[in-house]
Order: C-alpha cells, then structure tokens, then sequence
C-alpha cells in the first residue's frame, strides 16, 4: 500500500473517502493492482496513533477471483506506531479475536496480512513492514445469520439472547476488557437474528489486558487502575445459569491454550509469556469457587447498571 497519512486523516471522514489501491501478490512474484477507496474510522486511535485505523471498500468486479471476494468493505487494523514490538501488540489482539471464535458463532471473521507499506509524506520514501488484520463488515456478520444490524437504538444487554450475552461478558472478563457498552453500542455492534432473538457482536479490543499497549487506559469510573486488573462488567443473571457457563470454559481451556500456542509467529518470546500468564489468572478464578463469587456473581451489575455486591 502507498498513500499519505497526511492526505488519509485531512481529506476523509466517517462518510468521504479518497481513492488509491493496493498491490496484492496473488501467487509467488505474481502482483494485481486492486483500485479501493479507503477513510480513517474509530476515536482513540485516529486522534492518538501514527497509522489511523482504516475502512476499505473495494468495487466488486475488481475482487472477483482475489482472497478479497465477496467482501466489499473491510476494516484494516495496523500498529499504533512504528518501532520494536509493535507487531506483538497486533498478534495479541488478532489473539483476542481467534479466543472469541473459540467461544461463540457470533464473531466477526478476521485475517492477518502483511502490508508493505509506503508512506508519501515521508521524504526518505521506502518501505516499512507492518504486521496487520482484516476485520469482516458488519452486514457480511448479518447475512451470515439471515440477521440484520440494529442501528441507532439503545437496546439493554438483559433482554438479548441470555448464553451469547453471558459467554461475551466471560470473554471481556477473559482478556481483560472494560472499554465496552452494548448498551451505546461502543465497540459493540448488535445483531437482531428475529423479533425475539437478539445477540451482541464484539470488536476492538486493543484496550484490553491482554493487549496492553503503552497508550492503554482506563475509565476513572471504574474502580480499577489498570488494563491489567481484571473487573466483570456482566448484569447479573440467575446464578445456576452463570454456573454453566463457568463449566463451558473450564470445559473448552486445553482448546483456548492450543489457540494462544498457534499466535506464537506473531508475537515476542516476552508477550507470549506474559499472555499466557494473564490468561492463567482468569482460569485461577474460574476455578476457585470464592474467586469466582467474589469477582464475578457479586460483581455484576443490576439493571440499573449498579454493581450488585452480593
């Protein structure tokens, strides 16, 4: 990819976008031109990051036979900055994503590219090698269900569909994640499936634990000081049923430790064994029954929104 940073954050918006193209290698030396559009996206990244998060929307005829079929416009997640182990704070986070498809059908399809990219405003010209991701549009998720994405309305997370609700308030807890709220759809999008099914798709999880970049933060609302310390942010829900989904967890660890094993090409030797040390301390609570009351049954939230504290 070749563009001016300057021109992408300037000229573009959630709905004005500028032209350029990528050069995809289809096979081994083999090169396409792809004609796209491309816009910035997103809040805390675009205003605190070198490389903006990106959408892309390509014109369907130009895609047919490419790995891109089929997917008209896709969300492009790159470093926040340049220098050493940037790439690891994008492997952790695909991470993330890979956990989630362990956990639930509803997620949205992901995958890791490497992109040469070539910065116009930079004198000096060349290349530089980003680790990245691709992360499917929202109405490809919808069609995937026979589904549709709620938009506009705010719907609370006690009247969506109880196990996919429950299984993503396990995972946020999981990777550490408190930068959410379904109910304002931040970094959540809604999936209505019919009039009474209704399911939570989450996205963006570099504010995580498990992420932990330099620029990570925390809401001062929350009784936490770090990314690092892990807060559940689930409403409460009957105890037998949270139970059971404690035990679909316990009952999938081996799968999710083969899922972090398989990240280890996109990450230090370091950031892997700090992951695999966060992701141990969630399993610590899972399995310690006053762990487990203390930091999840007594800490979810009433429908008020207030922490119950039973």
């Amino acid at each position: 990819m070749s563009f001016s940073i300057k021109e992408l954050r300037k000229n573009t918006n959630d709905s004005t976008y500028m032209d350029s193209f990528l050069m995809l290698e289809s096979s081994p030396g083999q090169w396409d031109t792809i004609p796209l559009e491309m816009r910035t996206r997103g809040n805390f990244r675009l205003a605190n990051c070198l490389y903006p998060p990106i959408r892309i929307k390509f014109k369907n005829k130009k895609i047919n036979g490419t790995v891109f079929e089929n997917n008209k416009s896709l969300k492009l997640v790159l470093p926040c900055q340049k220098g050493k182990g940037a790439d690891s704070y994008i492997g952790k986070e695909y991470l993330a994503y890979q956990l989630l498809e362990d956990i639930t059908q509803y997620y949205f399809d992901t995958r890791l590219v490497q992109v040469n990219f070539t910065n116009l405003d930079d004198k000096k010209g060349g290349e530089t090698s980003l680790l990245g991701f691709l992360i499917q549009d929202d109405d490809e998720v919808a069609a995937r269900f026979g589904g549709k994405i709620v938009e506009g309305r705010k719907i609370l997370p006690t009247v969506m569909q109880d196990s996919a609700t429950v299984r993503q308030d396990f995972f946020q807890f999981m990777i550490g994640n408190t930068d959410f709220s379904t109910l304002f759809l931040h970094n959540q999008k809604v999936l209505q499936l019919d009039e009474k099914t209704i399911i939570p798709l989450a996205y963006d999880f570099d504010m995580c634990g498990l992420v932990s970049p330099p620029y990570a933060q925390v809401s001062p609302q929350l009784n936490i000081k770090s990314v690092t310390d892990r807060l559940y942010r689930g409403f409460c829900r009957d105890e037998v049923f949270v139970q059971a989904i404690r035990q679909e967890f316990l009952a999938k660890e081996s799968q999710f430790w083969s899922t972090v094993e398989r990240q280890q090409p996109y990450m230090s030797d370091t950031d892997m064994k700090m992951t695999k040390t966060f992701l141990k301390g969630f399993f610590d609570v899972l399995k310690n029954d006053r762990l487990f009351r203390d930091q999840i049954l007594a800490a979810c939230r009433g429908s008020d929104g207030a922490v119950q504290g039973r």
